[in-house]
């Protein structure tokens, strides 16, 4: 007769964890939206305090297409995906590229 030895790892629940511990999950999704952020705010050419989630590209930060390109293509090798340019329209503000992004990466 074999014995087999068992090793559990717990992990602890949502309520067991420390105030204000993330969780992998949440940490993954907080890089993410902070690299987003960088790249949008890097091609065009303002600082991350400038720029609201809604506050939109052409209109309020005088991005001109050459420059939305320029986010399209950083975010596509970023997150190593292809995202229709007929999605740009919806990629007018941060909120729009983050959901954009995250349907066409499936997150």
């Amino acid at each position: 007769m074999r014995t087999l030895d068992v090793h559990l790892v717990v992990e602890p629940t949502l309520d067991e964890q420390t105030p204000g511990e993330q969780t992998p999950g949440e940490e993954a999704l907080d890089d993410r939206q902070s690299r987003i952020t960088e790249i949008v705010c890097d091609r065009l050419e303002i600082e991350p305090d400038e720029i609201g989630e809604r506050d939109r590209f052409v209109e309020e930060h005088g991005a001109d297409s050459l420059a939305l390109i320029g986010v399209l293509a950083a975010l596509e090798k970023e997150f190593r995906v292809t995202i229709d340019q007929h999605e740009m329209p919806r990629m007018a503000s941060l909120a729009g590229v983050r959901q954009v992004l995250a349907e066409t990466a499936g997150w």
